[in-house]
């Protein structure tokens, strides 16, 4: 059944809805294997913070580009202007015409700069990249990223690297019946639970780095995260049962003897 649920996303169909990002591991060969126990096909790398020259030591030379697809950010980037120069960076050096967009608004937080994100979209939409921003978890600024023309959105669950999990499902609910274009949950993930609840909304994939990277063994929990995005989403497609204050028999009451 997994194998027909794709996600379809910038005109491209994908098997795995978990996207997983290459900073803050220990060493590239962790990474690697975290990569593969992951079963993500998308990447993040940080186009500011990785050195893009091949020839050298670069985290690129340590990602399978044959197996997985780069999707270069513009972490660091509080500008409008320089998420536009760094966008073009990505695509000039050859990494991608994809981006995952952002523009930061808030040190402390790291929340996005939503005016600048929503300008910025409209932009490199119409240079042709495939533009995923992450945003917060605005129902209104999630409509205009749609009508900017965004391939999806992706709202926060919490401030970046903070683990704390979806602190609003019912913002996020809001954005699943607002828009049209994929959801895709971005930062505050620490745990396969965290993953899970995301599905289980409907979120159509979930995208993550430091609960990965910074856990004790982060190839473990690459596969914990593999298996609850899954679980979560056939959750989600199964129906759960509705709440109720009160119990429910499991068994049948009819043709019990007195």
């Amino acid at each position: 059944m997994m194998s027909q649920d794709l996600l379809r996303l910038g005109g491209r169909e994908f098997r795995s809805r978990l996207i997983v990002g290459t900073g803050k591991y220990a060493d590239h060969g962790t990474m690697q294997r975290a990569h593969e126990a992951s079963g993500a096909e998308i990447v993040t790398v940080a186009v500011r913070r990785v050195n893009l020259d091949r020839t050298q030591d670069s985290l690129l030379n340590y990602i399978d580009e044959a197996r997985f697809l780069l999707l270069p950010n513009t972490a660091g980037c509080y500008t409008a202007e320089d998420a536009i120069r760094y966008a073009r960076l990505g695509r000039e050096v050859g990494l991608s015409n994809w981006v995952k967009l952002e523009v930061i608004g808030d040190d402390k937080t790291l929340f996005p700069d939503t005016e600048g994100l929503v300008a910025a979209t409209r932009v490199l939409v119409k240079e042709g990249f495939v533009v995923l921003p992450y945003t917060n978890d605005d129902v209104v600024v999630a409509k205009k990223l749609e009508d900017a023309g965004a391939a999806a959105v992706m709202p926060l669950g919490a401030p970046i690297g903070s683990g704390l999990g979806i602190r609003n499902p019912y913002n996020i609910r809001l954005i699943l019946e607002a828009v049209r274009i994929p959801v895709i949950v971005d930062a505050g993930v620490g745990t396969a639970s965290d993953a899970a609840i995301a599905m289980e909304l409907g979120c159509d994939g979930v995208l993550m780095n430091t609960a990965i990277a910074g856990a004790k063994d982060p190839v473990l929990m690459a596969t914990a995260m593999r298996h609850a995005v899954e679980a979560g989403r056939l959750a989600y497609l199964a129906g759960r049962i509705p709440k109720k204050l009160y119990a429910t028999a499991s068994s049948p009451l009819e043709g019990m003897i007195g």
